[in-house]
């Protein structure tokens, strides 16, 4: 397969898959298993979430969390769990993702003089400083995976931010650390969300009479 085709797959995979996450199509993930993957790549997509929000090491020689934040990060929040969901089809697409960031990071490795050990992933081989210089330059509008890696470091933010991957209820109960840093709040004692505060202290303006239940004018 050549790189033109292999990137159309990759940002067509990744943009559905974003897609389905942000509409709220994944409203109820599957308790099906996902597709196994080989350490290397968990610990190669571990790495560049924890690049996206870091966190703190889960152990002492953690590789893949560089530990450059005190507290939860990407990965705590459930950056895997999110990207292996059956629902979203990723699961052939993520081996292809980390050799692709592996063989730039080798590259990064190769023009800043820096040695990696053959025995761990390229991207996982490098420091947090040298990570973070690497999604910067994968992240520019004039890098030709751009799209690529912008996709997946939406999958995760999305992990923190709205802990997709997971039942709004559940995630409240497992304190979820993204949603706790967020101070999202607790559904009422029947388990629905009732916001009578409006953001703005008023409301500001009042709901078409043909809205649908779904939210949508008519």
């Amino acid at each position: 397969m050549s790189g033109l085709l292999t990137r159309r797959r990759l940002i067509a995979g990744l943009a559905g898959a974003v897609a389905a996450v942000t509409t709220g199509a994944v409203a109820a993930p599957s308790a099906a298993a996902a597709a196994p993957l080989s350490g290397g790549v968990v610990a190669t997509l571990e790495a560049f979430a924890d690049t996206m929000v870091p966190g703190r090491k889960r152990y002492a020689d953690d590789r893949a969390i560089a530990g450059a934040a005190p507290g939860a990060g990407a990965v705590q929040a459930g950056a895997i769990a999110l990207l292996r969901l059956p629902e979203l089809g990723l699961g052939p697409l993520l081996p292809e993702l980390a050799a692709l960031l592996n063989t730039r990071a080798t590259a990064y490795a190769l023009a800043e003089g820096r040695v990696l050990p053959p025995t761990r992933p390229a991207f996982t081989a490098l420091d947090f400083a040298d990570r973070t210089e690497l999604a910067a330059t994968l992240l520019r509008p004039t890098e030709a995976d751009q799209k690529v890696w912008v996709l997946l470091a939406l999958f995760s933010a999305a992990a923190f931010d709205t802990a997709a991957h997971l039942h709004t209820t559940e995630a409240i109960g497992e304190r979820h650390p993204g949603l706790a840093w967020l101070r999202f709040p607790a559904p009422d004692p029947d388990g629905l969300w009732r916001f009578p505060q409006y953001s703005y202290g008023r409301r500001l303006a009042r709901e078409h009479p043909r809205t649908t239940m779904g939210g949508s004018p008519a």
